[in-house]
């Protein structure tokens, strides 16, 4: 039997979750106005909130639509304050209960993981399955196809139903899931809410779970939608990519990219997480790289030069990092 959540209803919409969960919800949004017009009435804010929520009438409100490039082109919808404020009042009590079920090898949006510690397993994988490079090693590489436009609601509310007992916390969380549709009624998630990324973790961990106890499958990581398995046989992965195919497509109606999924050697260098990585080093993907030197001649501020540096650090960039901190005005 599945662990299950222990948390009531009650301790979502309590007022002491509500006043932490603001706390948390501030930091670095002080000087919104929406969040300032918010909080001149907090705690009555809060209160209306609540009652709503006490008596099933809480209704998620719409999102504002607008574009970003990080890098490549996406669409964020973001929802007001107080459905935000809601968002993280859930997160803190619900991230805790679900972190515990998730694999160790999964490391986005999760604390104490990130695209670092992921990179860093991908060498501690690479030495292992590749016994010190004394071994060719061979490396699946894969991603889900338009994953968040792709989250099936139904499927996605009976896996929480899986470990949430409480009902009425099942039927909030139906009205936030609901709350968005990305051209296809009953499928999508919102890029933008806080909760949308521990439901992306919580509907992939039935990824990960398959891959590590059914086709058990050791070295294997992921990040987000990217994910990367490592083996000794070439054969052998690519048999691998029919099962991961048919799983996601069968179990969570998921498609694995066509063009992003290949079975490489490690020698020739694996693109992952904004680098290319070998068995004893790693370099900035010539992307990221131009990308960085465009953002660094438009912002050559000291906050930009500290950020890239620290992104440097954790790979071979001694060229570009000589580059940027003796002729940044020349970028």
């Amino acid at each position: 039997m599945k662990i299950q959540l222990s948390h009531k209803f009650g301790d979502i919409i309590s007022v002491e979750n509500f006043l932490l969960a603001w706390g948390e919800f501030i930091n670095g949004k002080r000087n919104k106005a929406d969040v300032q017009e918010f909080s001149l009435r907090l705690m009555d804010n809060i209160f209306d909130l609540r009652f709503d929520l006490a008596n099933l009438a809480y209704k998620h409100s719409t999102y504002q639509v607008f574009p970003i490039n990080d890098p490549k082109p996406r669409i964020i919808h973001k929802a007001i304050v107080r459905d935000r404020l809601l968002h993280h009042a859930i997160y803190r009590l619900l991230y805790p209960f679900f972190d515990k079920i998730f694999i160790g090898d999964s490391f986005s949006c999760r604390e104490n993981k990130g695209t670092h510690r992921a990179i860093t397993r991908f060498r501690v994988f690479s030495q292992k399955v590749s016994q010190n490079n004394t071994k060719s090693s061979w490396i699946l590489k894969g991603d889900v196809k338009k994953f968040f436009a792709s989250v099936d609601h139904n499927i996605l509310l009976n896996i929480l139903k899986e470990y949430i007992p409480d009902q009425k916390i099942v039927r909030l969380l139906q009205e936030i899931i609901s709350s968005f549709n990305s051209g296809q009624l009953g499928v999508g998630l919102p890029l933008g809410n806080l909760t949308s990324q521990l439901f992306a973790n919580i509907y992939l961990n039935k990824f990960d779970q398959f891959i590590k106890h059914k086709l058990k499958l050791k070295y294997y990581i992921r990040y987000a939608d990217d994910f990367v398995i490592f083996s000794q046989n070439k054969g052998f992965l690519e048999k691998q990519i029919a099962f991961i195919k048919s799983f996601l497509q069968e179990s969570l109606k998921l498609e694995v990219h066509p063009q992003k999924v290949f079975v490489k050697t490690l020698a020739s260098g694996v693109d992952f997480l904004g680098w290319v990585n070998f068995f004893d080093h790693r370099v900035l993907r010539t992307k990221t790289k131009k990308r960085m030197l465009i953002r660094l001649k438009q912002h050559p501020t000291d906050e930009t030069f500290a950020s890239y540096l620290g992104l440097l650090k954790w790979g071979n960039g001694y060229k570009i990092k000589k580059q940027i901190t003796i002729a940044p005005l020349q970028l």
